[in-house]
């Protein structure tokens, strides 16, 4: 995850250090925070509440596939087999994400 943000040039070290010293709840917060300046801190219609499970599934998915050196390695990692875990693939649109789309020009 860190190299494919590196290379979007969406990360680099510096930021990776600071990130490195909030804790998860508090990335979660600031990055709510941020987010909702743009229309004055409000988020009216947006069911945050129960898009957490699927906010966190998507994102330790997305950790499982980038720190992994395999697919099965990521299934055992992440405790599913296999059928789940390719509906969790497609679900989250995996095989597009990590997509080098520089690669791909």
């Amino acid at each position: 995850m860190s190299n494919k943000l590196k290379k979007e040039r969406r990360s680099n070290d510096e930021f990776e250090i600071m990130l490195s010293s909030l804790t998860l709840e508090e990335v979660i917060a600031l990055k709510l925070e941020l987010s909702t300046k743009p229309v004055s801190n409000r988020m009216y219609g947006f069911p945050i509440w129960n898009s957490l499970h699927t906010i966190v599934q998507d994102a330790v998915f997305k950790y499982a596939f980038s720190a992994t050196r395999t697919q099965a390695e990521a299934m055992r990692f992440l405790g599913l087999k296999e059928q789940s875990f390719h509906i969790f693939r497609k679900k989250f649109g995996l095989d597009d994400y990590f997509v080098d789309k520089e690669e791909e020009k």
